[in-house]
């Protein structure tokens, strides 16, 4: 009998959970005070589009994946049902005479990349922390994940800073006040704009020669926190093409290649109101960091567009897209079994003069939920999700979605 590839991901992923306990409670007899915990949820998301997106993104509503027309995607619309934000995660504390060892493991069901519109393995955390230093998959210091609203949608405000990246950290500070540096995996996204429109032009491909830098201070109060991050980043492109003399064979080599400084300022916060509410706020502003955003933009462009005739001009370089964001969201509780999420947000770049007409140039975000907790562990949902896309030519189109969500959490220490 032969498994489909998401069993086989599935068993695997098992398997290396239940190896990990294994270790953990041998280590456990040899030291005590361990812990090992298995947690999760599964979860059904059923919506309902009153437009159409690109199918491979069915199951989230992205402003990017919005179709520039009307009926790109088919002039109906879409229901679907998805348990892809389904969750397994195992996490474990090992003391040692020197401080503790924490790891974590978690993945998700949600295909993206080669995987985009398949319910399959999907790896979101994966890191070991010893000391002041960490190693792994983990949230990049860029980014604030506590400002993420309490929505059931699975992508989420387009305009904040989102991305889980292979790092390794140092935390030298660690408290109320709490100050970190990392360098992470570097991955930039280049657009080779109207280049494209040349028949023989070979293509751009990132050039990642050294690791992105990041750093954060964080302040957490009574009141909630306050965070500034930033990062510092080598963008690069290079082009393949044949560097043989006319005549000669082909010898494939490296044309072209550039590169400009991405940087960016990312500015959070959190305040707690009432007893249990809280505003949720993030600003980011920056060259080249598309690729640390949650939706929306390229990394670089070429500087400048086609020659009249249409030939490829002279001395183009390769420059980084500047880009803003902001999310707001007001996270309510009317009282133990109900609460509330609503808000917007907004992703908006300054393309280059090289870049074409139906390049990403502003996404927006609004949605408003209840949500309901009747027993512990178990939450009902309806959400109402809507987004614009908007391209440099200034065509725009949006799309609305209603998603109901049941949702069962578990947690089990060993």
């Amino acid at each position: 009998m032969h498994l489909p590839t998401h069993s086989l991901r599935l068993s695997t992923a098992l398997a290396a959970a239940l190896a990990l306990a294994g270790s953990i409670q041998t280590a456990s007899a040899a030291e005590g005070e361990k812990s090992f915990e298995v947690y999760g949820f599964a979860q059904l998301d059923y919506t309902q589009d009153f437009g159409r997106v690109n199918p491979d993104w069915e199951d989230a509503l992205r402003p990017s994946r919005i179709g520039i027309d009307e009926e790109q995607y088919g002039d109906d619309g879409q229901s679907s049902f998805s348990v892809k934000q389904s969750r397994l995660g195992v996490k474990a504390t090992v003391p040692t005479a020197k401080g503790d060892i924490n790891t974590k493991f978690e993945f998700d069901m949600f295909g993206v990349g080669d995987d985009a519109g398949q319910t399959t393995i999907r790896l979101r955390h994966a890191y070991g922390e010893f000391g002041q230093f960490l190693a792994g998959q983990t949230n990049s210091l860029f980014m604030d994940g506590d400002i993420f609203p309490n929505t059931v949608e699975y992508w989420g405000p387009t305009g904040m800073v989102f991305l889980r990246n292979p790092q390794i950290r140092w935390t030298p500070v660690k408290g109320a006040n709490n100050f970190a540096v990392a360098i992470e995996n570097p991955s930039n996204d280049i657009d080779s704009g109207q280049f494209r429109e040349v028949a023989d032009f070979p293509g751009a491909q990132g050039d990642q020669e050294w690791p992105d830098l990041t750093g954060q201070f964080r302040h957490d109060a009574d009141w909630g926190h306050a965070q500034i991050a930033g990062i510092l980043r080598w963008v690069g492109t290079e082009v393949i093409g044949d560097t043989a003399a006319p005549g000669d064979p082909e010898d494939l080599g490296v044309v072209y290649d550039d590169n400009d400084t991405g940087w960016g300022i990312n500015l959070t916060t959190a305040i707690n109101v009432f007893e249990r509410d809280a505003i949720r706020f993030g600003y980011v502003f920056g060259e080249g960091i598309a690729s640390y955003m949650n939706d929306g933009g390229m990394d670089a462009g070429p500087n400048q567009g086609l020659l009249p005739d249409g030939s490829l001009p002279g001395g183009t370089k390769i420059e980084a897209v500047e880009l803003t964001g902001l999310s707001l969201y007001y996270d309510r509780w009317w009282s133990d079994q109900w609460s509330s999420s609503a808000g917007y947000s907004y992703t908006e770049v300054d393309n280059t003069a090289g870049q074409t007409g139906d390049t990403y140039e502003k996404g927006q975000y609004a949605s408003a939920n209840l949500l309901y907790y009747p027993v512990e562990n178990v939450l009902v949902g309806a959400e109402v999700i809507w987004g614009e896309l908007s391209v440099k030519d200034g065509r725009d189109n949006d799309a609305t979605r209603i998603q109901i969500t049941f949702k069962y959490n578990f947690s089990a220490k060993l």
